[in-house]
């Protein structure tokens, strides 16, 4: 019998955290298939670039909760 959505996401707990971003891509990749290559490099060179400008003083990174919630004051929630 197949794990429920709760037990597998219990098991995610015992996970080691630096795990935590594989096992997310797996799943991505089984529900939508692999990225187109083009696309892939486009992000990486965007998440590159922003990253530069994070640790070079260029932008402030905005904490999680904070963009969490302007995202639900957007969309009313």
């Amino acid at each position: 019998m197949p794990l429920t959505l709760e037990q597998i996401v219990e098991e995610t707990r015992k996970l080691p955290p630096e795990q935590l971003p594989e096992l997310l891509e797996r799943i991505t990749l089984a529900a939508h298939g692999p990225l187109d290559p083009k696309i892939e490099q486009k992000w990486t060179a965007t998440a590159t670039r922003r990253l530069a400008e994070m640790e070079n003083g260029t932008v402030k990174p905005v904490p999680g909760h904070i963009t969490s919630a302007r995202i639900r004051k957007i969309v009313g929630r």
